[in-house]
């Protein structure tokens, strides 16, 4: 298991967990990023914030802090 923030551009990754509480981590499962949902790694700025990948269908900017309390597996 791995942190978002380390997953590779151009892979689908599986939410396993979301490490947050509170209204971060309500935020979080508001955009859509649940566990088991897959992840596309479109774009990780050069020096890693933001992290940009398609849920659901559609593109979404994920802060560093936050791509750092999502764990996924490969």
């Amino acid at each position: 298991m791995s942190k978002l923030k380390d997953a590779k551009v151009g892979t689908t990754v599986k939410v396993v967990a979301i490490q947050g509480k509170g209204p971060v981590k309500k935020r979080i499962m508001d955009m859509g990023i649940t566990k088991g949902v897959e992840l596309y790694i479109r774009k990780v700025a050069p020096l890693g914030d933001p992290v940009e990948v398609t849920v659901r269908g559609y593109e979404l900017s994920l802060r560093k802090a936050d791509a750092e309390i999502i764990d996924v597996s490969a």
